[in-house]
């Protein structure tokens, strides 16, 4: 066993919630385990499907067990139970959260570029308008 891959121990707690092993009727179906380690060396390393390593079998099956999981809601329920089991132990601090700023996007518009058609505003009174008063602009002396 690979050091990243589950444990005996780990695989005890995770495999109660996934869907029983489908008959074998036609071809024989490929064992859970070595399919949620694909599915988790796919997710953990980002690369793409087809470089799925042998040794969790072809690709294609893994690949599609894992989207027929998701769009059952298998991944749903199992982070769901594990949450609740560890909350239960009191082995979740529910005051402490992360957010990974490589994923949050702000929407087009909070860049801050003017919309089209809009009508700028002055910020002060109408009365307030003089002549420019940083001090990077060229005055007259320093200018000559």
């Amino acid at each position: 066993m690979r050091d990243h891959e589950l444990t005996d121990d780990q695989w005890a707690v995770l495999a109660p919630y996934l869907p029983p092993q489908r008959a074998t009727t036609g071809r024989p179906a490929k064992a859970h385990r070595p399919m949620v380690e694909g599915m988790l060396w796919r997710l953990r390393t980002g690369a793409p499907w087809r470089d799925l390593p042998e040794r969790y079998g072809p690709w294609e099956s893994v690949y599609t067990r894992f989207r027929r999981w998701q769009r059952a809601g298998v991944w749903d329920e199992i982070l769901r139970a594990l949450q609740t089991a560890a909350d239960r132990h009191k082995e979740l601090d529910w005051q402490l959260h992360f957010l990974d700023g490589t994923s949050i996007r702000a929407h087009p518009h909070a860049a801050g570029a003017p919309k089209k058609g809009a009508r700028t505003r002055p910020l002060a009174g109408a009365g307030a308008a003089g002549a420019p008063s940083s001090t990077c602009a060229p005055s007259g002396a320093a200018s000559r």
